[in-house]
């Protein structure tokens, strides 16, 4: 006879592919004429090798990541990296599910003990902050950049250098002081889990470290979109490339994402910030969809995979 814990973690299980997959597929429906552009655009042989090498790309992207957050949760509990790889796999997954991938923590934090797990997921939204710090930063200069080449007035310069320099701020004053976050998030019943043995400080040393892999993943991921953005604009100069892409990512990374209508705000906003005569909208539309479809939705299958083998204990200390 089959236990009952173990059916509720396969219906668990089952519900999460359910869901995550079944608003991948929607967000994909939600894009007009998907299928018979991808159609149209698959017929250019020189495609299928800038497709491949972004593709191979992808695991440096997430590979990255993962080291970022062996290093970061080592401060609490020490795990491999193939453990990291499948905590964030897991969480690309699950994070389908919410707005802004709201939910990704609750698929990460799962490889830890359990009485770690409230300040795992500290450290999560922490992490996060030294890739919004390069992408915020990346895009601030790149919006400066653009401005100032399209536009007389130094004062819109200026307010949106303001604007950056106040979001930098708080990220860095963020990332400096991880232990009074911590003190004060223990209003909230999961947070006061978190006993003064587990309060962290994050050392300069592993400050830098993470900053520099930051550097690096983002210098990855913004690539990947550049290659297939220069298949389709060859006349582009690339460093007015490279800024509507800086400026894509950080609008992409501060705006709210609604699940089912993401890839409409992505092309929305890829619109907007490339604002090229010469593009053909779709084709910017399908560069924005091509990158999430590489480095969302097919880590979101492994992730799944990944899931399914894991065992769930839902009163003991570890996943498996």
């Amino acid at each position: 006879m089959i236990k009952p814990k173990k059916i509720l973690a396969i219906g668990v299980k089952l519900l999460i592919g359910l869901i995550s997959f079944y608003i991948i597929y929607a967000r994909l429906n939600s894009i007009p004429h998907l299928k018979e552009q991808f159609s149209g655009w698959l017929n250019e042989p020189s495609l299928y090798l800038i497709l491949f090498g972004t593709l191979i790309l992808m695991p440096f992207n997430w590979g990255i990541e993962s080291y970022k957050w062996k290093i970061i949760t080592s401060t609490i509990e020490r795990i491999s990296y193939g453990t990291a790889v499948k905590s964030v796999l897991s969480g690309i997954c699950v994070g389908n599910i919410a707005p802004g991938r709201a939910m990704e923590f609750l698929a990460k934090i799962f490889f830890f003990k359990i009485e770690n797990r409230p300040v795992i997921t500290v450290l999560h939204f922490i992490n996060g902050m030294f890739q919004m710090l390069i992408t915020v930063t990346a895009g601030m200069i790149a919006i400066a950049y653009k401005l100032n080449r399209h536009t007389s007035s130094s004062t819109i310069v200026y307010l949106v250098l303001g604007g950056g320099i106040v979001m930098i701020l708080f990220f860095c004053l963020a990332i400096g002081n991880v232990a009074f976050i911590q003190k004060k998030l223990k209003f909230i019943k999961w947070f006061k889990r978190i006993d003064d043995s587990q309060i962290v400080q994050l050392s300069r040393s592993m400050i830098l470290r993470l900053i520099v892999l930051s550097i690096i993943r983002y210098a990855v991921f913004t690539t990947q979109f550049y290659l297939i953005y220069r298949l389709m604009s060859p006349q582009t100069a690339m460093l007015q490339s490279f800024a509507s892409i800086a400026a894509y990512f950080m609008f992409t990374s501060l705006i709210p994402m609604v699940s089912v209508i993401e890839p409409a705000i992505r092309a929305a906003i890829a619109l907007f910030v490339f604002n090229n005569p010469n593009d053909v909208t779709v084709n910017v539309v399908l560069a924005s969809t091509w990158v999430w479809i590489i480095n969302v939705v097919i880590p979101s299958l492994i992730g799944y995979i990944i899931i399914l083998k894991e065992k769930v204990y839902f009163r003991s200390s570890h996943v498996n």
